[in-house]
C-alpha cells in the first residue's frame, strides 16, 4: 500500500520487482486487498502485451492513513 500511496498506479511487475516476492505471494496480497475494496485493477494493453496495474481506491488510502496514525500513537508513546 506505501508503493500505491505515492504513485498514481503501479504495474504488477513492477509492485514484484520492488516488493522482491514471488507472483503467488504478490497476488495472495492483492487479492485481499481487493477484497476489502483498498485497490483498483487497471487492465490494458501495452505494445499489444497486456499490461495490469494497481492503483489505491479511496477507502484504501483512508485505510491506510489510519493505520499510520496507529503507529505513530505506538511510537509516540
Amino acid at each position: 500500500m506505501s508503493i500505491l500511496m505515492v504513485n498514481d498506479r503501479v504495474s504488477f511487475v513492477r509492485l514484484k520487482e520492488l516488493l522482491d516476492v514471488t507472483d503467488g505471494n504478490l497476488a495472495s496480497h492483492i487479492k485481499s486487498l481487493e477484497k476489502e475494496g483498498y485497490l483498483l485493477r487497471i487492465k490494458q494493453f501495452i505494445d499489444q502485451k497486456p499490461n495490469t496495474s494497481y492503483s489505491a481506491s479511496k477507502e484504501g488510502k483512508i485505510a491506510f492513513q489510519k493505520h499510520l496514525e496507529a503507529l505513530e500513537k505506538i511510537i509516540n508513546k
